[in-house]
């Protein structure tokens, strides 16, 4: 048995911890033995210093095995799931869930809150009056049955040592190590049971991973640990040098999910990632036999309703209002003031700040400055601009959801600055970037 602190500093001194080194390590953070200190300290240790494979697997594995892992016996289709490496606007969970139980795949999405600069799915879903993000296993369970998806958060039981192991990394300056992101996803994911997984990589100025270098860098670290735990898995490279899609928030994102999975105001980009990740997963499941068959299956489940209807039966199972998504307006919070901002000059939108952009919502309280934060949903952007977009002072930047003047005032001067508008349209990058196998 050794002590935290000389775990610790072995990793501070460039030293590779062994399997029960981290075993033990991972023990004391799940019975509470460990400090939040001792966390910080480890996990800064390893982000300075890195964790090769062996480490990675130990650390990702212990994570998974400090609480439940589900088994799926009883379902009549494959389990999968996706995550996202994080970025601004990324409500591609939202749709995607329930898409691909309408062809018939299981997921049971066990997903995070906001950390740093970008959004969450669960505080998304916290949104919404009524809806259980934390239930119980059983719940879980029954859901993911008897509706084919079910998007929730960490319980106690499911990776527990990654929850706090993630709520400390978020107000600490680790969140962008690639072995911490690696073990952080891939406990959660293993936990839950699955059978297949696609990674969205998030590449650009708005993400972790802000160049393609490290994008691929962590593509292959998921994609080795995943696969050689079992689970077959692959990563997509997406473009986050913009906000994705037309909204930016909690609620707003919410609204905008209901809005695509009606046909409504359906961003291009958003439908083209959203589509290209449902699609390797159908694959990857043996759903489909190839991706353009995937896509006409997932266009057909769009048209039809069966995706909207998915989503309005998993927000009511697990306790949202029946009408839910026939009236999302009259549940979702709204802010006090909804208002424009605009350009300083008019010209086309030819560059964003997007990390700068995300963490403007933190300033309206949409996002966290410590663990125990309560957030603010009503607040964020829609109506936002995309790259290419010609703005004015009648076409704006976007629509601003703040609960007091002083807090619009702040959010519009970050927009001014965070979005570069010049007299020639810019050349367009293609949302999906490459794949990694």
């Amino acid at each position: 048995m050794m002590l935290p602190q000389e775990i610790i500093r072995l990793k501070r001194a460039g030293q590779t911890l062994s399997q029960e080194q981290i075993a033990e390590f991972i023990a004391g953070v799940t019975d509470g033995t460990i400090v939040d200190a001792q966390i910080a300290a480890f996990t800064m240790a390893a982000f300075l210093n890195g964790l090769n494979l062996e480490e990675t697997t130990a650390l990702t594995e212990n994570m998974r095995d400090s609480g439940d892992v589900l088994s799926w016996k009883n379902l009549n289709g494959p389990v999968v799931d996706k995550h996202s490496s994080g970025g601004v606007g990324d409500k591609v969970s939202l749709m995607l869930a329930p898409m691909i139980a309408a062809c018939g795949g299981y997921v049971p999405m066990i997903s995070g809150r906001g950390l740093g600069h970008t959004g969450g799915t669960l505080d998304k879903f916290d949104s919404i009056p009524g809806y259980q993000t934390c239930p119980d296993n059983t719940l879980f369970k029954k859901v993911v049955k008897q509706v084919g998806c079910a998007i929730i958060g960490q319980t106690g039981n499911l990776a527990p040592a990654d929850k706090r192991i993630y709520a400390v990394r978020d107000v600490c300056g680790t969140v962008e190590s690639v072995e911490l992101i690696t073990a952080s996803i891939l406990s959660k994911k293993l936990a839950a049971g699955l059978d297949c997984l696609v990674m969205d990589l998030k590449c650009g100025n708005g993400a972790f991973m802000d160049s393609l270098e490290n994008g691929y860098k962590l593509a292959r670290s998921i994609v080795r640990v995943a696969n050689a735990a079992g689970t077959k898995t692959k990563a997509v490279l997406t473009d986050m040098n913009q906000v994705l899609g037309h909204s930016a928030g909690n609620a707003v994102e919410v609204q905008e999910a209901v809005d695509y999975l009606k046909g409504n105001k359906v961003d291009a980009r958003l439908h083209e990632i959203t589509l290209e990740l449902c699609g390797e997963l159908l694959v990857s499941a043996k759903l489909a036999p190839d991706l353009t068959t995937a896509k006409h299956q997932l266009q057909k489940a769009l048209s039809s309703g069966a995706a909207l209807e998915k989503f309005a039966a998993m927000v009511k199972a697990l306790g949202a209002p029946a009408d839910f998504t026939d009236h999302p307006e009259k549940y979702l919070p709204q802010a006090r003031i909804i208002r424009p901002v605009y350009p300083q000059q008019a010209g086309f939108v030819s560059a964003m700040h997007t990390r700068d952009i995300g963490l403007s919502i933190i300033e309206l309280k949409g996002g966290r400055t410590s663990p125990e934060q309560k957030l603010d949903y009503a607040t964020g952007y829609t109506g936002f601009c995309q790259l290419g977009d010609y703005v004015d002072d009648q076409q704006p930047l976007a629509v601003i959801h703040a609960q007091s003047e002083d807090d619009y005032q702040r959010a519009a001067d970050s927009l001014r600055r965070f979005i570069t508008v010049c007299p020639g349209k810019p050349k367009l990058s293609d949302p999906v970037i490459d794949k990694v196998e």
